[in-house]
């Protein structure tokens, strides 16, 4: 988890049925619409987001 490492986030399933509060992580994630990615550092904040959501999300190692 270095300073400049990145990771790619695709949202891949629809976040109708889920809680305000996924549905605001996806936001703040760059992600309003299913097949959109996000390019984004890999602190732990992110990570943080991202475990909150990972079963509407796909993630990958950018590079």
């Amino acid at each position: 988890m270095g300073e400049s490492e990145r990771i790619r986030v695709r949202l891949v399933r629809s976040p109708i049925g889920t809680t305000q509060r996924q549905r605001q992580t996806l936001k703040a994630l760059g992600l309003t619409r299913v097949g959109k990615v996000a390019s984004l550092v890999a602190n732990r904040a992110v990570l943080g987001r991202i475990a909150a959501v990972r079963h509407l999300v796909e993630v990958e190692h950018e590079g």
